[in-house]
This record gives C-alpha cells, sequence and structure tokens, in this order.
C-alpha cells in the first residue's frame, strides 16, 4: 500500500490500494485481485495530487488500526473496510465483502483472551545486521545486503534518502515490524527510518 501513494488519480490510487491486498488473498487462498489492480500495486504510475485527499489520508489513518488484529481474515476485511471513505468519496456503493474496522483496543484485548500472539509481535524481529554491500538505482532508492545473507530493498514510495558514503561493512542496520505489516529500517548512529521489503 505505500507503493501506492505516488498515485495522484483517487480511482486509480483505489485499485492500486486494492491491488496490494494480493499477497494476504493468497495466503488465504482466495481468489486473486485484478490484473490490473495487482500491476498498478507492483508498478504504480506517480503523477500530481487530483481531488481532495482528505479521504486517502482517512482510509491511510482507518486500516493502521488492523495491525491489531491477530486473524489474517479479520485483517483483510479490515483493510477493505478502511478504503470506504474514499468508495464514498467517488460515489460507489460499499463494498459487499467487507466487515467494519474492529477498534483497536477491542481487538487487542481479544487476541490476549485467546491466547493468541499478534503477528506483529512473532518470533524473528528486530534483526540487527551488519550490512556486506549496498547500491541505489537511479531514483536514489537503495537495496541491501546483509551479513546474514538477506537482501532488503526500499520501497518505492518511501520518501526518505539515503546518504551512504563509508563502506557497507561500516553500518549496522536494524529492521523491526512497521504499522500494515511493513517493515522498517534504521541505520545504527542515524535517526533515519525507511520503509523496505525483503527480495531475498
Amino acid at each position: 500500500m505505500f507503493r501506492c501513494a505516488v498515485v495522484g488519480d483517487t480511482r486509480v490510487w483505489l485499485d492500486c490500494f486494492y491491488g496490494a491486498a494480493q499477497p494476504m488473498r493468497a495466503a488465504l487462498g482466495l481468489a486473486p485481485v485484478l490484473a490490473a489492480q495487482a500491476r498498478l500495486a507492483q508498478n504504480p504510475p506517480a503523477s500530481a495530487p487530483s481531488g481532495a485527499p482528505a479521504a486517502r489520508y482517512q482510509a491511510t489513518s482507518d486500516v493502521l488500526r488492523c495491525n491489531n488484529l491477530a486473524q489474517d481474515r479479520q485483517w483483510l476485511d479490515c483493510y477493505y473496510a478502511s478504503a470506504q471513505p474514499v468508495r464514498a468519496q467517488l460515489g460507489l456503493a460499499p463494498a459487499p465483502q467487507v466487515r467494519p474496522p474492529v477498534p483497536a483496543d477491542t481487538a487487542a484485548k481479544a487476541a490476549v483472551g485467546q491466547g493468541v500472539v499478534p503477528q506483529t509481535a512473532r518470533v524473528g524481529f528486530p534483526i540487527s545486521s551488519r550490512m556486506s554491500s549496498y547500491s541505489f538505482d537511479r531514483y536514489g532508492l537503495f537495496t541491501i545486503v546483509l551479513a546474514n545473507g538477506q537482501t532488503w530493498r526500499q520501497l518505492s514510495g518511501d520518501t526518505s534518502t539515503a546518504h551512504w558514503t563509508k563502506p557497507a561493512t561500516g553500518y549496522t542496520v536494524q529492521i523491526s515490524h512497521g504499522a500494515l505489516r511493513s517493515f522498517n529500517l534504521k541505520v545504527r548512529g542515524n535517526s533515519s527510518e525507511y520503509k523496505v521489503e525483503r527480495i531475498h
């Protein structure tokens, strides 16, 4: 979903938003999103904003609460429900397959009561490792290889720019869970934070 931030047209943004749900739909064994939506999510077109952005901001704010849900199906329903302000702005009917978002505190209490560990708290993170190499593409987005063998890439929708000049082995990074099941990367001794995805 973070990649969709560069899309200016609200209707195209909504399709990109839906396309970003494909990994979760696949994990749940659900029918895939439309091919056009999947392509948008993978390679969203950057353009100047058009129309009032308030509904998009509201959707982004609402979807943050979904991260407190322990069950993937609940999370997906919450994710879709978060797009309702944008659908209303565009004059579209409410999506019939969604249920209203669950307040964060209610979801967290339910998860604890059921003995379920929220997915953002599962083991394996944060990751702390030295870099073994880094590179930048023509847009200034980085790809890094860690000493532990993992490869991470900065998301195209991220607005933070890295300015690393030292040898890669001189940097130690920490990768932790962020909102929307995303990942945040920080370099030790640097206050900047970057949105990343693992590619290997």
